[in-house]
Parts: structure tokens; C-alpha cells; sequence
């Protein structure tokens, strides 16, 4: 007897276990890597991310506990993606784009943006020839950033990590056409984001700045999707050509919960028990950023990944990945922070490797000096502590300069410079 009409049962699962959020699910053979899937007795929705030969492993999106065993989902045929208009501006949302801020967001003029997607091609881009003023003198003028640029923002913990790229933010509303900014908090404490957001909002910085929140108590999901998701609202942006600045704080937190999530899915552990594509996690979101030329908009997309060291010690396996990958970094010592050197920018261990074409000319005709004798004044400063009596006068000069710049590099938290005011300061160091 033949049974018409029946159900294409590939299309459903049964969830067989449940596991701090990941779920390993029978059926499906249907699905396709970050497809989501869909449970109604529940209403709540989880991410494919493994194909096995007899079973799917996916994540739970939200609320882990409601999800059971023999819980039925149902495959829906969407990839992830972000809804995106311009009303987002100005607001906290989740990784999902469901709001944080207790006002619902407009519906009008919606784009569904990919979560993941292929980053553009070579020939898509130009060379970076545009500065993104950080308004603090010690970057601008040593370690200059060009918008499409990927500076990475290393240092332990406690040394102003976040502070460096806050400020970055603020000093946006010097320009006369903000660049939009999207900070992207990952693993961070409730209390930290909190502080950070009425920091924005005190110096009015919320009109062109969105804040994607997948902090401490948020499951490992949404903070692994979570800077992905950052970087689908600004490629919404870079589509109408706008420049946008994305900080992702921070990113070592992001392979804990990548970590987290392929153990449970019993991926095979690397180094550090880390899965073998963890170059592959950060290197696929950073190559997103870029300086598309005029055929294609001409926006830009510049990142401000951070990552946290233990100890200074910055040939950790996560650490060499993200320096790697990105165009220089801005290291933060701890010392220069104990001593009360604020930004605590290290000239010796910094670099731009793309930043100085687009430095301004002004600029860099005067800070030209300025790197060569702050690395001379360390390693005699640190030649002094052996007993410095005896030295000539040469060498004394260099040493009182170098202490002279070094106080007027030092900059209150949060307070920003104009280039014209920068200018000012590097006269002042060479009187």
C-alpha cells in the first residue's frame, strides 16, 4: 500500500542532550552551519554549528534552561542574520538585535544583514589614506590609525584597555562627520558596560554610537556571535559608504566562549585546549574590516580589537594569533600605568603598520622626532637605575627631555585633544 502526502521528517530533530546550552539533536539532515532552528513547544531558537554523520550540534539562542531532552526542533531555512535600519543608532541591543534599553525598536526600513559573511575581495579595496583621530597625543602622534585599519589593543589586565578605545569614541564628535562608532562588549561585567554607557552619554557621544552588550551572565552563544553580529550592523553602514569604528572588548574572552562551546561539541582541543579553526574565529572577523574604494561606496570599516595578557606576556597562543592578523598594535604597560603614565602607551612595543599614510602632514612633520627619542630616553633610563652620576651632558639632556615628554603625553581619562591643541603640546616639547 502506497502512503501519500507524507512528511519530509528531515526537516525535524529530536534533542537527545542538553549541556550547559549545547544541544546534540537526532535528524535534521536537512540543516546547513548556522541555520537556525526552531522549538515551539518552548519558543526558543538554537544555532546549527556541527554536522556529524548521525546527529546535529547547535546552541541554544537565549534562554538555555527552558530547552529539554526529546524537545522537537524544526529547521527554519535562515542563516543568522542581524535586522538593521538606521533608527539603531543611539541604542543597546543584544547579538540578536533584540533591544536592551527597554525601548522597542522601529520596524521601518529593516535590512536583514548575515551574521557571517565572506569579507570583500582585494580588489574591492584601497590603499588606507584616511586618519581616525583618537584624540589621545601619545597614538596620533607615535602609532597613527588610518580608518580601514585593524589596530589591536593589548595589555594585562587593568591597564586601560577600554579607556584607550572610549576615547577613541568620544573624540568622534570633533570630527566634523562622526564616524559611526559600534562598541561590542564580550564577557564584560553588567556593571562595567553600565559605567561605559553613561560615560558616552555624559559626553554625547550616543548619536552616532551602538552599543552590542553579550556580557558576563549572557550565555556562551550570544557572546561567541556577539562581535559577528557587531560587524553585520557595520557593514550596514559601510553599504551607504559611511565610515564606522568597531571596538571589540575583548576578544580573548571570545575564544573562552568559542573554547566553552567546541568542547562540549567535542571538537578536537589544540593548544591550550583550544579547537584547531581558532586562528580561523578571528581572522575571518577582523579581514571584515576594510577600505572599499570609490566603485564601492568608499566607506570603511576600522577595528579596535582588544586583548587581555597575563603577566605581559604577549607570545600566548591568542595574543600572537590577533597580532598577526591585525596592522599593528597599541601595547599598554603595566609599569607605565603604575607609575601614573596615563594612556600608558608603550612607543617601544607599538606599532602602525598602515596608519602613517594616513597620517596628516602637520602632524607628522612634527611628532617626527618624537618616537626615536622616547625609545633612547627608556633604555637610558633604565641604564641610569644602575648608578647614573657620571654621565655627560649629552646624555643628561636626553634624559630630562624624555621626562619632559613624558609628562606632557600624560592625558586625564577620557579627555581628548584637538590636532590643533596636539600641535601645541609637541612644540612645547621641543622649547
Amino acid at each position: 500500500m502506497e502512503i501519500k502526502n507524507h512528511t519530509k521528517l528531515n526537516n525535524f530533530g529530536r534533542v537527545t542532550s542538553v549541556k550547559d546550552g549545547v544541544l546534540e539533536l537526532t535528524g535534521l539532515s536537512d540543516v546547513q552551519v548556522m541555520e537556525k532552528i526552531y522549538c515551539k513547544e518552548r519558543e526558543s531558537y538554537a544555532l546549527v554549528l556541527n554536522l556529524l554523520e548521525d546527529s546535529v550540534g547547535a546552541v541554544a539562542l537565549g534562554e538555555e534552561s527552558k530547552i529539554l531532552e526529546n524537545d522537537e526542533f524544526v529547521s527554519t531555512g535562515e542563516i543568522l542574520s542581524m535586522p538593521v535600519n538606521d533608527e539603531i543608532i543611539g541604542r543597546v541591543v543584544n547579538p540578536l538585535g533584540e533591544p536592551l534599553d527597554g525601548r522597542a525598536l522601529s520596524t521601518d526600513n529593516v535590512k536583514t544583514m548575515p551574521v557571517e559573511r565572506k569579507a570583500y575581495g582585494v580588489f574591492d579595496r584601497k590603499p588606507v589614506d584616511t586618519p581616525l583621530k583618537t584624540g589621545l597625543l601619545a597614538v596620533d602622534a607615535m602609532v597613527p590609525i588610518g580608518r580601514g585599519q585593524r589596530q589591536l589593543i593589548i595589555g594585562d589586565r587593568g591597564t586601560g584597555k577600554t579607556s584607550v578605545a572610549v576615547s577613541a569614541i568620544i573624540n568622534q564628535k570633533n570630527e566634523e562627520k562622526p564616524v559611526i562608532c559600534i562598541y561590542c562588549a564580550i564577557g564584560q561585567k553588567d556593571s562595567t558596560v553600565k559605567n561605559i554607557i553613561e560615560v558616552l552619554k555624559e559626553n554625547g557621544c550616543m548619536s552616532y554610537t551602538i552599543i552590542v552588550d553579550a556580557s558576563a551572565s549572557a550565555p556562551a552563544s550570544l557572546q561567541y556571535i556577539a562581535p559577528y553580529s557587531a560587524a553585520a550592523i557595520a557593514e550596514y553602514f559601510l553599504q551607504q559608504g559611511k565610515d564606522v569604528l568597531v571596538v571589540y572588548d575583548d576578544l580573548t574572552k571570545h575564544a573562552y566562549a568559542y573554547r566553552h562551546i567546541s568542547l562540549i561539541l567535542r571538537r578536537p582541543p589544540g593548544r591550550e585546549a583550544y579547537p584547531g579553526d581558532i586562528f580561523y574565529l578571528h581572522s575571518r572577523l577582523l579581514e571584515r574590516s576594510c577600505k572599499l574604494n570609490e566603485k564601492n561606496g568608499g566607506g570603511s570599516i576600522t577595528a579596535f580589537p582588544i586583548i587581555e595578557t597575563q603577566f605581559g606576556d604577549v607570545s600566548a597562543y591568542i595574543p600572537t594569533n590577533v597580532i598577526s592578523i591585525t596592522d599593528g598594535q597599541l601595547y599598554l604597560d603595566k609599569d607605565m600605568f603604575n607609575l601614573g603614565f596615563r594612556p600608558s602607551v608603550d612607543p617601544a612595543n607599538s606599532v602602525s603598520r598602515v596608519g602613517g599614510a594616513a597620517q596628516t602632514k602637520e602632524l607628522k612633520k612634527a611628532s617626527g622626532k618624537l618616537r626615536l627619542t622616547l625609545t633612547q630616553f627608556k633604555e637610558l633610563e633604565a641604564f641610569t637605575q644602575f648608578g647614573g652620576e657620571d654621565l655627560d651632558e649629552a646624555t643628561k639632556e636626553k634624559i630630562n627631555r624624555g621626562k619632559v615628554i613624558m609628562e606632557l603625553l600624560k592625558q586625564p581619562q577620557y579627555s581628548v585633544m584637538t590636532e590643533k591643541e596636539q600641535l601645541e603640546v609637541i612644540e612645547k616639547m621641543y622649547e
